[in-house]
């Protein structure tokens, strides 16, 4: 590979005949250089766009033939705010599977033999049609859900909670943010009003400290990562609390290793530390918050003793963390999963809210939360838009009457003032008949669901299942009807990052075969059960968004074009975006930060005698969720080709194992197989299984039924296991059936 590259550059002036060469960067000319032979640059189709991976909003040119991306290259430093020059392995190199083989560009509708065959679009939405239609007007519109797709635009994520109100007619929508952030959403309004990030991603270099949990940042989130690393450069001061000595930890300036599922006790016990020494920020929480006494008191539980004895943290660390925060100017306290994946998720979360409001870092540069969001729009389409069962765009409640009278006569139709099921519970609620039928949009529940055992027996058992995406995933497995989507490189709208900026989406090839956007699919859908939707493109559908939801009252295509971007809150027309929040008032009825004490709390599954360790999940560098894309890119696919569990060498001779050797982990709900990856980055009591993959679908593992009370967050992040060496004559856990691979 390294050769061929070499001989690519070496040829390159040919190839970029025209083109300045010190304008372009080394992997794009090599990209160019591979697939283009001698075309010339200015023949090629390049947009300016967003990236479609993580949320972290990276823009860049994309170059086609029409045929397929030839190219990645990052746009002028001005017009790209969050990243700069700099793009990660996906987004420069991750583009194979718009022209995979087995991309989905056909509808699918199940024949009488219950196999698939392909449809004309007539055929597979009349289907689609009668079979949701029969259901609602059988059962009741409360009979259907909708699960939502956080890698779809904003406007067509406005529709999907659209279509489920309006067309439908029920309020069990919702998305892959509840597998995610929703306890971060539901802990950060609670206290202060926004469930989002309070800073821009300039402040992750203007921090004098950054304290991160739960973040595979450089994995996860590279861009963001570079930024944190050039702040260490420059000496500002990193701490990182988790469960694995991750790459990040390599550049802290102090790493603390915590046992998984008790975040909100090592937290507690900085900040107990802080207003023991009163070193919190005394003007601020008088003037800005409430509830001080209450954080106060409840702390007090959590003595250095009782820290370390339930984290594993010594004093010494928990007294340095805090003595750093205290010290700073300018703290960012950032976050992902391993903070709000848990049963107690949103305490976890509230009683991070807790310690940046008392330190006084809200409001200004350098200071403020940040959770880090993972899908490309699960910040706009997975919130923002509303595909909820409780809220409607912009984070309206639909128990609200006001509110819920606004959207009716928008949408002419009734709309019930109870929550819907949120995802989770869809699944449970299936088991009494109280779900019939589902329409999934961009989500791979038969692999992102907790207990994915039970999720694929629902999938089974549904009198009606509707799929729509890019390929027959393991969940399209299961359905009536697949209808196929575009990717983002085909169509045109906004995501919103995880910054809270609104970017354009801009189209580079026509859809692949007989593809559409899923926004022209709900249109179509909509008008053939009885609605009459014509919106021309998603700039019509922008404009119906800020004219029922304040947060985006000044976001408008034209606008986002023409300012490369805007944060909400953006009022009105005039309005130029919200760079950092809380700089004045908090989004609460007081204006205030409404703090309250988080006692103790554990996972809801414990190791016993019986399942001695304690498995956390989550992401590596060179795959993408359950993989729909990073699967069908074959150099990415040679550095993480396969699922691994990490064990600590301690473990590994207990179990008589090496590097490579095929491992069984086992819970109270399932099992895997896969090669043991040995390693100190994680602790002798502790596993760690990434979830990309369908071969072994980890989920299978996790638990379904426990779920955060508020925010209905499963705990991916503990679960209860036992290991054994699976012997030579075993082979690594392989799906039921021949599936592809799509996202959660």
């Amino acid at each position: 590979m390294q050769q061929a590259k070499e001989q690519a550059l070496q040829n390159v002036e040919h190839v970029a005949e025209g083109v300045a060469a010190d304008t372009l960067s080394e992997g794009k000319l090599f990209e160019i250089a591979q697939s283009i032979g001698d075309k010339r640059l200015e023949e090629l189709n390049v947009a300016d766009t967003t990236c479609g991976y993580c949320a972290v909003g990276c823009r860049f040119d994309l170059y086609s033939d029409g045929e397929e991306i030839l190219a990645a290259r990052p746009t002028a430093e001005e017009d790209a705010p969050v990243n700069g020059i700099s793009t990660c392995v996906k987004g420069k190199f991750g583009y194979d599977f718009v022209n995979s083989d087995d991309r989905l560009t056909s509808p699918l509708v199940r024949d009488e033999n219950g196999e698939f065959r392909e449809a004309t679009w007539d055929e597979a939405l009349a289907r689609v049609a009668e079979g949701l239609g029969s259901i609602k007007d059988e059962y009741g519109g409360e009979a259907l859900s909708l699960i939502a797709s956080s890698k779809a635009t904003n406007e067509e994520n406005y529709l999907m909670g659209k279509f489920a109100r309006q067309v439908l007619g029920t309020n069990s929508v919702d998305n892959c943010n509840r597998l995610c952030h929703s306890s971060t959403v539901a802990g950060l309004a609670q206290t202060y009003g926004y469930g989002a990030a309070s800073i821009s991603t300039e402040d992750l270099e203007l921090a004098d400290c950054i304290l991160l949990t739960g973040s595979n940042t450089t994995e996860a989130h590279p861009v963001l990562a570079t930024r944190i690393k050039q702040n260490v450069r420059d000496g500002g001061d990193l701490l990182v609390f988790d469960p694995r000595e991750i790459q990040i930890a390599e550049y802290a300036t102090q790493y603390s290793q915590v046992k998984p599922g008790y975040d909100a006790v090592w937290i507690n016990g900085i900040t107990r530390y802080i207003i023991e020494n009163d070193l919190h920020d005394e003007q601020f929480v008088a003037e800005r918050t409430t509830g001080f006494e209450d954080v106060k008191a409840s702390v007090q539980e959590f003595t250095p003793e009782r820290v370390e004895e339930v984290t594993g943290v010594p004093y010494e660390e928990i007294a340095s963390a805090a003595e750093t925060i205290a010290d700073a100017d300018a703290c960012v306290f950032g976050w992902t999963l391993g903070l709000t994946e848990h049963s107690h998720g949103t305490e976890n979360v509230m009683a991070m809210a807790n310690l940046a409001a008392i330190t006084g870092n809200l409001g200004k540069p350098g200071a403020g939360v940040s959770p880090f969001r993972g899908q490309n729009n699960v910040q706009g389409g997975g919130g923002d838009m509303g595909p909820l069962p409780d809220n409607f765009p912009g984070y309206q409640d639909i128990a609200d009457d006001e509110i819920r009278a606004k959207f009716e006569e928008a949408w002419d139709c009734d709309i019930s003032g109870e929550y819907g099921y949120y995802t989770t519970q869809m699944f449970l609620a299936a088991d009494d008949d109280d779900i019939r039928g589902m329409y999934i949009i961009g989500e791979n529940a038969a692999l992102s669901e907790p207990g994915v055992n039970h999720a694929e027996d629902v999938l089974e058992d549904l009198e009606f299942l509707v799929v729509q995406d890019l390929f027959v995933n393991e969940t399209a497995q299961y359905a009536d009807v697949v209808l196929p989507a575009c990717s983002f490189v085909e169509k045109t709208g906004t995501f919103t990052n995880t910054d809270r900026t609104v970017q354009m989406v801009k189209q580079v090839m026509e859809p692949k075969g007989d593809s559409r956007p899923d926004w022209k699919i709900l249109q179509d859908l909509a008008n053939r059960m009885g609605r009459d939707w014509n919106y021309a493109d998603t700039a019509e559908i922008m404009d119906e968004v800020n004219s029922l939801t304040p947060l985006y009252g000044g976001v408008s295509h034209d606008r986002v074009e023409a300012n490369g971007g805007l944060q909400w809150p953006c009022w009105d027309e005039e309005h130029p975006g919200t760079e950092r929040l809380y700089a004045e008032e908090f989004n609460t009825d007081n204006g205030k930060a409404n703090l309250q004490g988080i006692g103790y709390s554990e996972p809801a599954e414990t190791p016993d005698d019986e399942f001695p360790f304690t498995l956390t999940t989550g992401r590596v560098l060179y795959q993408y969720h359950t993989g729909t894309m990073t699967h069908r890119e074959e150099g990415i696919m040679q550095y993480t080709p396969s699922d691994f569990v990490e064990i600590h060498p301690d473990t590994a001779a207990s179990l008589g194992v090496e590097s490579g050797d095929l491992v069984t982990v086992e819970s109270r709900r399932g099992e895997v197989v896969v090669p043991a990856q040995v390693t100190d980055r994680v602790g002798p009591e502790n596993v760690f299984v990434p979830i990309h993959f369908a071969e072994s679908a980890v989920n299978r593992l996790t638990d379904e039924e426990r779920l955060d009370p508020s925010a209905a967050t499963p705990e991916f992040k503990v679960s209860a296991v036992r290991l054994r060496a699976a012997g030579p004559e075993a082979e690594p856990t392989t799906p039921a059936a021949e599936t592809t691979t799509g996202d959660d």
